[in-house]
């Protein structure tokens, strides 16, 4: 039997699973969570490490040989390692990576490792503690600065930073992660504020398109160059100062989509595969797991429903109509 490929109406190959294994979280940052929280999934609700797996090699026989392991905060689930050491045994897998706000890390690092981890994003949207404690509604930078060294004793390299630049919160700060690539191999990546889930007008008012981050490289004389060898790169624009150890990169989803080259799924805690972040479309793999060739056609009806790109900035940014109907579930129940 010839096993289908995971290829869209478009032409583009998918290879990348990302996974939220919660929709919880110990953090309430500003941009992902309501000030009041969330109402999580019930664990019932929640797919087993076991179906995570099941689904993950059968997603590896259709193409897929990377995998994103997100929430919410993955680790506040329990024994994460084990799932990491499941899905590292699946043939066709290449590449396990865990985005995570890094509260958590420092004391798994290595344990995340030994299973297969192949190497971490950490969310740090400031290095000032008062700024970051007021952004996260109550994290520690330290512990997350922590993490950074226990993942570079680990060899979880390269190490990400995910930065989601917010006008007149921490856009002052442009400067200081930058400079933090000098002299240490990381990757740190500005992000736009995406409104996945709400476009209210607090969104409005702390969009910042990454021009500027172009722009403050050209007030300070900076010299520097694009680089192509961050691994796993994605959609990131990346580049390097001249004669930096580190990278930074642009990641820009709403004034410059990258859909062209989407190579993506997701799988959400709750069970359902979504083509596209922003849109309502998703599919229930409870309703066909055991049955890998039921799964498989799930697979293929997501795809056949992708739309060529995901509209973001006609209806955030012009206000038009849109073609589908956007998603009104938050970033951390879809997965970030």
């Amino acid at each position: 039997m010839t096993i289908p490929r995971l290829v869209d109406s478009f032409g583009r190959q998918h290879e990348y699973l990302r996974i939220s294994v919660t929709d919880r979280c110990n953090l309430r940052c500003v941009y992902c969570m309501p000030e009041e929280g969330m109402e999580f999934e019930p664990t019932d609700k929640v797919l087993t490490y076991e179906e995570i797996a099941d689904v993950v090699r059968v997603a590896a026989g259709m193409g897929i040989s990377k995998i994103r392991l997100t929430g919410g905060e993955p680790l506040v689930r329990k024994e994460l390692e084990k799932l990491v050491g499941m899905i590292s045994s699946i043939p066709g897998i290449e590449d396990i990576s865990l985005t995570t706000n890094g509260v958590f890390l420092a004391s798994r690092a290595a344990r995340l490792k030994e299973a297969g981890l192949t190497r971490v994003n950490i969310s740090l949207d400031s290095l000032r503690p008062d700024r970051f404690k007021m952004i996260t509604r109550g994290g520690n930078v330290k512990k997350v600065l922590d993490s950074i060294d226990a993942c570079v004793k680990a060899g979880l390299t390269p190490i990400k930073l995910n930065v989601v630049l917010m006008k007149g919160i921490n856009d002052d700060e442009i400067i200081d992660f930058i400079t933090m690539t000098q002299d240490n191999d990381i990757n740190v990546r500005f992000i736009e504020y995406m409104p996945i889930g709400h476009s209210d007008s607090r969104w409005k008012n702390l969009y910042l398109p990454l021009t500027e981050v172009k722009e403050i490289c050209e007030r300070q004389n900076w010299d520097y160059e694009p680089s192509s060898n961050v691994k796993g790169s994605g959609p990131s624009e990346n580049y390097r100062l001249k004669g930096a150890i580190g990278s930074f990169g642009l990641i820009h989803p709403v004034s410059e989509h990258f859909c062209k080259s989407c190579n993506r799924l997701r799988l959400t805690a709750d069970g359902f595969i979504k083509p596209c972040l922003a849109w309502t479309e998703q599919f229930q793999v409870r309703d066909v797991l055991g049955d890998d060739d039921a799964l498989r056609q799930m697979f293929l009806d997501a795809l056949g429903t992708k739309p060529e790109n995901h509209e973001m900035s006609k209806f955030l940014l012009a206000g038009s109509k849109t073609t589908y109907t956007p998603t009104n579930r938050r970033m951390s129940q879809i997965g970030g």
